[in-house]
């Protein structure tokens, strides 16, 4: 019988041929879920199963682990990652609404001619 704590890890293999076992420890990878620093999703049987992303956010905490930084402080970095990349999807939607008024206002602009005097 296994508990959460024994729950297979799925070792899934990366875009470039890498598998997740390469990356970190079976164990690491449960602190990480634990942590909510990389959340994979399940297999039917209860393993992990690391998507791409999943696999992106693992070589970046490693990258991060690596630098000396501890794991609170790679969650807060990759929670304002996150929020920073949310910030600039949401820049470029109001840009587009704008670049869309600015057009309609140019469609729909009322063009006022008024004649000259004629000259006496």
């Amino acid at each position: 019988m296994h508990g959460k704590a024994n729950a297979p890890t799925e070792v899934a293999a990366g875009p470039d041929g890498e598998t997740i076992g390469r990356l970190a420890s079976a164990q690491t990878l449960r602190q990480y879920d634990r942590v909510g620093l990389v959340s994979p999703g399940r297999t039917p049987a209860g393993g992990r199963r690391y998507s791409l992303r999943d696999v992106a956010e693992l070589r970046e905490v490693a990258r991060l682990s690596a630098l000396g930084i501890g794991l609170e402080g790679v969650r807060r970095i990759l929670e304002l990652e996150n929020h920073l990349t949310a910030l600039q999807q949401r820049v470029a939607e109001l840009q587009a609404e704008v670049d869309s008024f600015r057009a309609a206002e140019r469609r729909t602009s009322l063009v006022v001619w008024r004649p000259q005097p004629r000259a006496r």
